[in-house]
């Protein structure tokens, strides 16, 4: 997963500041339990904590160096399509000295400054230091899958991973009020913002430039959307666009010196996933929860079928409420913002099991929200949409308030 963190200063770097930029990479540790370093050039420091996916050797450690070194990179995520890249950087005489993708996106910047985000196929959150003019390029993923927090004062700006290696350089935390009454709208932090005061998140699909103490955001990409322009596709056709998508995402997602494995919960999304990575590799790992003490809420019953279908290794860690309530404390500790998705409790669980088997794991995260795939979003497009059916159902709304309130019944 990796974490990287950083601080540009308007003055050369204290002592001081330079054991608050180890703490900081020390507190990302869960993200990067491989290896950890930082870098000091005048005013500006960088850190990274490692966890190795390409190229696990000390060669492909950070923050990385060009071979001039003039250029700093920090760099967590992964680019999908860098060997691609590797062989055109080949081409124009590079020679490179690892295996790794963090090597490519350094030289590809090189290349093409803040053109080179454009050819990345993958996530990412990184900074790269220029010490020629002590400039300081810093970009997050087109969907914001990386997260990268922001702090600025008058004497400083801060980035990393992570809030709380934020919190390391000692800054003082202060609520943002508006930000916590949005959150109780809606039960979580939307946008770029942040719960402390100061702070916010690049957004996705940006880049920013520190320089001279100031910095400047720019948008680099937006999702691409015309209600006017209708596909060409028949229904056939684009049943086959999508499958052809399916099948190069995962295969991309699938390259990796670790071993890797699925999370498999029997839904659609994750079993089509399942269904793809079985074709890439023999013996897949797969791995789902269920709840012991919750029936109606254990799926594990499909997941195993998957299973069985695809032929795939699989682990069933089975829950009990007392689980949850065991790591309640230790989920909150770790997490940087509000945030009142209680399946995190099991993720967590399931996701702290599966890392000791596999290093990476694929997961259906965003296909909800890509294919509709609750109640809630059709019922959300029908509000948009309403027609004489949704007045019908309006006239029984005594009969619903009689309904139970919660899915967790035979009824509901």
């Amino acid at each position: 997963m990796c974490g990287i963190s950083g601080i540009i200063s308007k003055q050369t770097l204290s002592q001081n500041d330079i054991a608050q930029l180890n703490a900081s990479v020390k507190s990302m540790d869960k993200r990067g339990p491989d290896s950890n370093g930082f870098f000091v050039h005048q005013s500006i420091g960088l850190g990274q904590s490692r966890l190795a996916i390409m190229d696990t050797t000390n060669a492909a450690k950070q923050p990385f160096f060009s071979e001039d070194g003039q250029y700093v990179l920090v760099f967590n995520g992964e680019i999908y399509n860098f060997k691609e890249l590797r062989t055109e950087l080949e081409k124009d005489g590079v020679q490179f000295k690892t295996h790794s993708d963090t090597e490519v996106l350094l030289y590809q910047f090189i290349k093409d400054r803040e053109k080179c985000i454009e050819k990345f196929i993958g996530f990412f959150a990184f900074a790269i230091l220029d010490k020629l003019d002590n400039s300081v390029f810093i970009a997050r993923d087109r969907f914001g899958i990386k997260p990268l927090y922001i702090y600025q004062d008058e004497n400083k700006i801060l980035f990393a991973s992570e809030l709380k290696a934020i919190m390391a350089f000692g800054i003082k935390k202060e609520i943002n009020y508006t930000v916590l009454f949005q959150y109780l709208q809606f039960n979580y932090i939307p946008g770029n913002q942040c719960i402390f005061k100061n702070a916010y998140k690049l957004k996705p699909g940006h880049y920013a430039i520190v320089k001279n103490n100031e910095i400047k955001s720019t948008a680099y990409y937006s999702i691409p959307y015309n209600k006017e322009e209708k596909s060409t596709l028949s229904y056939a056709d684009a049943q086959k666009k999508l499958m052809e998508l399916l099948e190069k995402s995962v295969e991309r997602r699938m390259i990796a010196d670790v071993p890797l494995g699925a999370f498999l919960s029997g839904g659609t999304d994750s079993s089509i996933i399942t269904a793809i990575a079985s074709q890439q590799t023999n013996n897949l790992n797969t791995f789902s929860i269920g709840y012991q003490d919750e029936p109606l809420f254990d799926e594990t019953a499909y997941a195993q079928e998957v299973a069985k279908k695809f032929n795939t290794n699989h682990t069933v860690f089975k829950l009990t409420n007392k689980d949850l309530f065991d790591v309640l404390h230790e989920v909150l500790d770790y997490t940087d913002e509000p945030f009142a998705d209680s399946s995190a409790l099991a993720v967590y669980i399931l996701s702290r099991e599966t890392r000791k088997k596999v290093t990476v794991a694929l997961s259906g995260d965003g296909a909800d929200e890509l294919f509709s795939g609750y109640n809630k979003h059709k019922a959300e497009y029908l509000m948009r949409h309403p027609s004489t059916a949704n007045s019908v159902v309006n006239s029984f709304g005594w009969l619903w308030k009689q309904l139970p309130q919660s899915r967790n019944s035979s009824i509901g």
